[in-house]
């Protein structure tokens, strides 16, 4: 059976009544795309953040548990990369489990990819302003509060991501440029520091803690860091030849991220003497190993977090608001979401919409700390841990039904190009990795509030199904539409 959308837009007209609004079309190059999902996935960010935490569950043999992490984000990057080269969408996922099991499928995931990527982005938008705090903290005492410096930053980023997506893709890629510079420049000084005792333990699996359990609980951890991968899907519409370039730039953003991340928890684990504890104490063990390497100069450890954190505000976003568009220009959602502006060609709706919803987020959970129990303000770095938690569990299940979905869809719609290992056996892999990770998320007996977003998570999928049955009841013409609109096609 053949898959219009494969070929062309269906004659359908859009939910608004009229011709579907397109973005502005090739544009972007591939290694325009794979910055930005780099970007996106903010190593300095992601690693100050999460490695403390990564190094106490899985121990000195850390980077190896990464290396474990960017093979099973590979497996990901191959569903995405093969959906892509057949149907690319600015829906991305979205399009491709819709494609699949039909227009319901297609709205349930629009309702789960939007919640999840809004609650996760929460968390970046959040630590924009919290790392300024402590910065400014650091050097000058100066204890303002974060949440201006937050406001400042998300409406500076918005403000180039409504510029346009060359100006802001341009300046994310700046952004990662340099925190990537600060990182391996940190990296390799520390390893010159200690080359006295520099050791292959830490990539050996007897150091791993608790052995295979140590390695799957560390697991999440570590594909946490990953997380944007995905970014350059998303882009497809805008990007010249995206049926070759969107799979390239996930590939080569995957792995030199993954290789990125070896270098920087293997110099700082060797910079802490393979102490793990001391490690794990630490707020941002980089940061320290910064200090300890470069003592005046490790402020420029501070302006690789804050650049990462800029840049994963303008990447994220930008990519993340273009699911959301196209759900709303297709009828998934509201029209309005639809909307291009007429001569930038941007989703400003769908951008602004994501950022408000976000904030409002921030400013729910915020009044839950004033009013809880213990009565006083929320941290922004603690924050960060449990919004980028909660969106990961509703992600998680949308990767989930992706790789479901890829061989399912080949079968179907291109039975000719079918190939047992890249259709059927790498998504079944990926599968099974994506249920490590949602396992020790959902797994009873975590401390509150993780003891909530499994509930939570569970509450908006049944929900989101409710509302999808509802929708294509109402709008029997939503299964003709669902990724009727191929980002190459003319």
């Amino acid at each position: 059976m053949p898959d219009p959308g494969a070929v062309g837009p269906l004659p359908t007209p859009g939910a608004t009544g009229g011709a579907p609004q397109r973005l502005r079309g090739g544009v972007l190059g591939m290694a325009d795309i794979a910055a930005a999902t780099m970007a996106n996935v903010g190593p300095a960010m992601s690693f100050f953040f999460g490695f403390a935490f990564l190094a106490t569950t899985a121990g000195v043999a850390s980077p190896l548990t990464i290396a474990a992490a960017g093979v099973a984000v590979a497996l990901l990057g191959n569903t995405l990369a093969e959906f892509s080269r057949a149907h690319p969408s600015a829906g991305s996922f979205i399009t491709f489990v819709g494609r699949t099991f039909g227009p319901v499928s297609a709205v349930t995931t629009a309702l789960l990819a939007g919640l999840g990527y809004i609650v996760a982005m929460a968390s970046v938008i959040a630590i924009s302003g919290g790392f300024v705090q402590i910065t400014l903290h650091h050097y000058t005492g100066l204890d303002f509060p974060w949440i201006v410096w937050t406001l400042l930053l998300t409406g500076a980023a918005v403000g180039l991501m409504l510029r346009g997506i060359v100006v802001s893709t341009k300046w994310a890629g700046y952004f990662f440029g340099v925190e990537m510079l600060v990182l391996v420049v940190v990296s390799v000084a520390a390893l010159v520091e200690h080359r006295g005792s520099l050791s292959a333990a830490p990539f050996l699996p007897g150091h791993i803690t608790h052995g295979l359990s140590g390695l799957a609980a560390g697991f999440p951890l570590a594909v946490y860091l990953f997380v944007g991968w995905e970014n350059s899907a998303a882009l497809a519409e805008e990007t010249e030849n995206p049926r070759r370039n969107v799979g390239r730039a996930v590939f080569s953003s995957v792995a030199i991220m993954t290789v990125s991340y070896i270098l920087f928890a293997y110099a700082t684990v060797t910079g802490f003497g393979y102490d793990v504890r001391r490690l794990g104490a630490s707020p941002i063990p980089f940061v320290d190993i910064a200090h300890d390497t470069l003592g005046a100069l490790a402020f420029l450890a501070y302006l690789g977090g804050l650049t990462s954190t800029l840049g994963v505000l303008i990447a994220g976003i930008n990519s993340q608001a273009r699911l959301i568009f196209n759900a709303g220009r297709e009828g998934l959602l509201p029209s309005f979401f639809g909307y291009v502006h007429p001569t930038r060609r941007t989703p400003d709706n769908a951008i602004v919409t994501f950022t408000a919803t976000a904030l409002l987020i921030i400013a729910g959970w915020g009044l839950g700390h004033l009013l809880g129990a213990d009565g006083g303000p929320m941290d922004p770095v603690v924050f960060f841990t449990e919004s980028s938690s909660l969106g990961a569990i509703l992600i998680l299940l949308v990767y989930l039904a992706s790789n479901i979905a890829l061989p399912l869809y080949y079968r179907r719609y291109r039975p000719q190009e079918f190939r047992t290992v890249r259709h059927l056996v790498l998504p079944a892999l990926g599968a099974l990795a994506i249920l490590v990770p949602l396992y020790y998320l959902a797994k009873p007996g975590q401390p509150a509030p993780y003891s909530w977003f499994p509930y939570a998570a569970l509450a908006a999928l049944l929900a989101a199904i409710a509302y999808a049955a509802l929708l294509v009841r109402r709008d029997p013409g939503l299964a003709e539409r669902v990724g009727s609109i191929v980002a190459d096609a003319e």
